[in-house]
């Protein structure tokens, strides 16, 4: 796959991978070695590398909440990717429809503005977060 040629995965071998649904709204941000990106290629489902868990996971393979990839693009340095997928499936883990749920808010607080839209609960294996 010579494309992924162009791509500049830092020094860990990873590459920052952005989602975001048809509207542009920006879902989550994980990341890209070259085996989650040739896999995402192949199956159309986005696979991030886990920095924490140091492996390969396929989003919703837990929770069924998988996002399917519309298009790829590689941002002028090729060093970050921006998934768009899918619209219509929640894609943070803790039950919100976009990991960016909290907003800074005056007096230096984080303040959350969006409300959940599923239980994470039941969704997910219990794992030590």
């Amino acid at each position: 796959m010579a494309l992924i040629n162009e791509i500049k995965f830092d020094s860990a071998g990873l590459v920052p991978a952005v989602a975001v649904d048809e509207k542009g709204s920006v879902l989550m941000l994980a990341y890209m070695n070259r085996e989650a990106f040739e896999k995402t290629i192949a199956t159309g489902k986005t696979t991030f590398y886990s920095r924490s868990r140091k492996k390969l996971w396929t989003k919703g393979e837990e929770s069924g909440n998988v996002l399917e990839v519309l298009d790829i693009y590689l941002d002028c340095d090729g060093d970050a990717i921006v998934v768009k997928v899918k619209s219509g499936v929640p894609a943070c883990h803790k039950g919100y429809a976009s990991c960016f749920f909290r907003k800074y808010s005056s007096g230096g607080k984080w303040k959350i503005f969006k409300e959940k839209v599923f239980d994470p609960e039941k969704a997910y294996k219990k794992r030590g977060e």
